[in-house]
């Protein structure tokens, strides 16, 4: 058969599923490549990550006798077969050698009300593959897993990455509510240039979980620890402002992250631009001097 392949997002981040699938039909002997306009398919795949928020639809209808749309920008009821899911992806779809994209577990407990998780992956996080699944060898591994330090095996999961000595990269970060000492221990001997938390509900006051882990912590740079700060969602500014100062001011990197960015207020683009211009951050100390300098 010929399969056309279609990544609706286009971020310049590998789609797993198409690799997935790109693996798979290659395997049972179909040509499978990037979809032409000026070619007739037997199946096309068209996957979409996100919304229109953030990513705009295809505007036209594929050429091709059967068309198959997946991913949560699609909606959270479409899932890939066991016998796609648990296949080593084609990395070569996106000329990738020296990098390995995977989950090592699904779910999460936390039911965030901005996150869809929850409701697609279930409230419990679970182990789904073991790293060799995903992994064979290369340099750099990208890791997508929602909440691993929720997981029953996640000493064994991080045992797994250590072991692999390849450079880890968990893009969704660690839930520092749960990085107790062993944690903190087991991070420390693997190979990260960052560790990520996250810091979403100014409710939550986790400023003593991240106290306790900077302890924990071998690596002491300030540039190793980073958090992820959620503004423009049931937040003041002063509630944004208390996170930032109280990471930065625990050795931790603040990242600003604004919900519905194309909707934001001013204030708030501005506040994410004071953030994550980490020089502009580093000499400017406070966002109030920031604003009156007029930036």
């Amino acid at each position: 058969m010929d399969i056309g392949l279609i990544d609706v997002d286009s971020h310049n981040f590998p789609n797993l599923c198409l690799m997935k699938l790109a693996a798979y039909h290659k395997a049972q002997g179909d040509r499978v490549g990037w979809y032409d306009h000026d070619r007739h398919y037997d199946i096309v795949y068209q996957s979409r990550v996100f919304d229109d928020t953030y990513s705009k639809d295809i505007d036209f209808i594929p050429n091709a006798t059967q068309v198959i749309k997946g991913g949560t920008g699609y909606g959270l009821d479409n899932r890939l077969p066991d016998a796609v899911e648990h296949i080593m992806p084609d990395y070569s779809l996106y000329g990738k050698t020296d990098t390995a994209y995977g989950f090592l577990t699904r779910g999460c407990p936390r039911h965030c009300a901005f996150c869809i998780v929850g409701d697609k992956e279930g409230l419990r996080s679970h182990k789904v593959a073991e790293l060799s699944e995903f992994w064979n060898g290369q340099p750099n591994i990208e890791l997508l897993d929602p909440n691993l330090l929720a997981c029953k095996d996640r000493m064994e999961l991080l045992d797994q990455l250590i072991d692999s000595r390849a450079m880890v990269n968990i893009n969704q970060g660690f839930d520092i509510r749960l990085a107790n000492e062993e944690v903190a221990e087991k991070l420390g001997r693997m190979r990260v240039k960052r560790i990520h938390f996250a810091w979403d509900n100014p409710q939550q006051d986790l400023t003593e979980h991240f106290r306790r882990f900077a302890a924990a912590y071998r690596r002491k740079s300030d540039s190793g620890k980073m958090v992820y700060i959620l503004v423009n969602f049931n937040s003041t500014m002063e509630e944004n402002l208390h996170r930032i100062y109280t990471v930065r001011d625990l050795g931790y990197d603040p990242y600003v992250m604004v919900y519905d960015k194309p909707n934001a207020p001013i204030e708030i683009k501005h506040l994410q631009r004071w953030v994550n211009n980490k020089f502009v951050f580093r000499k400017c100390r406070r966002f109030e001097e920031y604003r009156t300098g007029g930036s």
